[in-house]
């Protein structure tokens, strides 16, 4: 679970690294894959800084698209990945980059942030 204050890998190449929680949208208390948070850049790529499309500092959105605590899908598979990552969007809900590194589980591709997985590498089951 993604609580305020979570350290996040970024897994798009916006130029942003690593990026804390500071809020969950919704009125909860903990974020889980899916949801959509308010969080701050604190490092950028080393090779990205000058084409980097955020700043190190700035606030932005992002959506959780893996989470190290073990998940349970409804046909009783259990998985977990071995980061807690975030792709960057927009207010709007697009995404800030333009590729996506790896691949994102099942969920999101049936959530309302279809363009992500469709920018993914592969969508896990």
């Amino acid at each position: 679970m993604i609580y305020p204050g979570t350290k996040l890998n970024v897994i798009d190449n916006s130029g942003a690294k690593i990026a804390s929680c500071i809020k969950i949208l919704g009125n909860k208390k903990k974020g889980k894959i899916g949801d959509k948070i308010v969080l701050s850049i604190i490092s950028l790529r080393a090779k990205r800084r000058s084409q980097s499309k955020v700043l190190k500092g700035s606030l932005g959105f992002g959506i959780i698209t893996r989470l190290k605590k073990n998940i349970r899908q409804k046909n009783n598979i259990v998985f977990s990945f071995n980061l807690n990552t975030v792709v960057l969007v927009t207010n709007q809900g697009k995404p800030v980059g333009s590729r996506i590194l790896g691949g994102i589980p099942n969920i999101i591709r049936y959530s309302k942030y279809m363009r992500i997985a469709t920018l993914s590498a592969g969508i896990l089951k």
